[in-house]
């Protein structure tokens, strides 16, 4: 078995699915196919909280599953724009596992490019095999060349 450290950057894997495919994201079929050869030994989930029964179901549908929720206030700005950035909580876990767990793999659920370069940094440095999940045509080319390997989500992780 792997021993392996999840992450998902809800927000960016709700949107890509939902602007490709109109569909959600499966969660409970993303876990069942990743416990078959891995065995997990922490999986965040990093969501925006908003006060809606909608959000509060779906975040006690991950802890169910087994996904650690953390959650960032939606900050509403006066300008009319919104800002709920997980970027920089994603990259200190992610380095904290890679460094300290004594993981085999880091797998991240996101298309962000931002993560390329701590993709790298985790890999040449921790010597941990890295792994992205994404929707492939809006996953960035820079954080598929700085993994091991891309999954892209298709219709067996989707709703």
């Amino acid at each position: 078995m792997i021993k392996t450290a999840i992450f998902v950057d809800v927000q960016n894997i709700y949107y890509t699915t939902r602007q490709i495919y109109g569909r959600q994201f499966n969660y409970r079929a993303f876990w069942q196919q990743l416990s078959q050869g891995h065995d997990i030994q922490l999986a965040n989930a990093y969501a925006i909280q908003r006060s809606d029964d909608q959000q509060h179901k779906f975040q006690t549908a991950l802890k169910h599953i087994g996904f650690n929720v953390k959650l960032k206030p939606f900050i509403q700005r006066a300008d009319g724009s919104a800002k709920g950035d997980w970027d920089v909580g994603i990259t200190i876990d992610i380095m904290e596992a890679a460094a300290e767990l004594g993981v085999d793999k880091v797998i991240l659920l996101s298309g962000d490019g931002d993560f390329d370069l701590l993709m790298h940094h985790i890999r040449d440095k921790h010597q941990v095999t890295t792994q992205v999940f994404g929707v492939e045509q809006l996953t960035a080319n820079t954080l598929v060349n700085a993994v091991d390997s891309f999954t892209a989500i298709d219709d067996n992780l989707l709703l």
